[in-house]
């Protein structure tokens, strides 16, 4: 398997769909409910999807992908599994928040090979193959600093869908984090803040049972800018995208900055 052929066709299919929803943006949008929770999808999201769909088994026809809104396509229970989020942040575009990326992960057996994010607002495009380091849109590498501040820490908080509010897990952590952070975001686009993480613009994420599909690009590209991804315990975190839900659950940070983060939250 060529990685870095395969890094190439993931990057040109994320940004052609970033070029389709950046023109979809500027006419009115068609939003649908998803499912009962207050979820919605529009139909730059099924667009989006379908672009990158082709793009990707006309590549890889003997692939499988997992899409946000379609599930399964092409050929189940191979070695190699794509992992497609067309539009991360549908609520932001929905309000009109510019606030969205195209996400595109490629995995071996469940465990993450390749992610590229791409970011249509800004035209920026950041890649990563494992033991490949990450790649910003220039070709520069990116390397996550070590920046700490007197007042505390700027982290981005995600969660799962499905999370009940009064979640006892999630009310302790989210007291924690207000309490000691300097800022804590919730930006409805879990790839944009993976992406941030990796350039340095902010110093942590914390992860409560977060998805699947939008978890992986993200999460590679981070670790292939030093960043270190452990559990909400400080045990290992465990990077196979077919464990179960709980298992996404984590903390991730430079690793000078992960002991403080992570009695933080104790």
């Amino acid at each position: 398997m060529d990685l870095d052929h395969a890094r190439t066709v993931a990057v040109e299919a994320a940004e052609a769909a970033g070029a389709l929803i950046r023109e979809g943006t500027r006419r009115a949008l068609r939003v649908h409910a998803k499912g009962t929770a207050g979820d919605m999808v529009t139909d730059l999201d099924l667009a989006s999807e379908k672009l990158l769909l082709e793009r990707i088994l006309t590549a890889f026809p003997s692939h499988a992908v997992i899409a946000e809104e379609s599930g399964l396509n092409g050929s189940a229970g191979g070695e190699w599994t794509w992992l497609v989020d067309p539009l991360d942040g549908t609520n932001n575009v929905a309000i009109g928040l510019p606030a969205y990326v195209v996400g595109v992960a490629l995995c071996r057996a469940g465990l993450p090979q390749l992610g590229v994010v791409h970011d249509p607002v800004s035209g920026q495009t950041w890649s990563a193959v494992r033991g490949g380091g990450a790649l910003a849109s220039s070709g520069g590498r990116l390397s996550a600093p070590y920046a700490p501040s007197p007042h505390g820490p700027l982290l981005a908080w995600i969660q799962g869908y499905g999370i009940a509010r009064d979640d006892p897990t999630v009310l302790r952590l989210k007291a924690a984090l207000d309490l000691n952070a300097r800022r804590v975001l919730q930006l409805w686009t879990p790839l944009l803040s993976w992406a941030m993480l990796a350039r340095g613009d902010i110093d942590g994420i914390v992860g409560y049972r977060t998805g699947v599909v939008d978890l992986p690009a993200g999460a590679l590209l981070a670790q292939e800018a030093g960043i270190e991804i452990r559990a909400l315990d400080g045990g290992p975190y465990d990077e196979c995208v077919r464990g179960a839900a709980d298992v996404r659950s984590y903390v991730a940070a430079h690793p000078r900055a992960l002991p403080g983060l992570l009695a933080l939250l104790q």
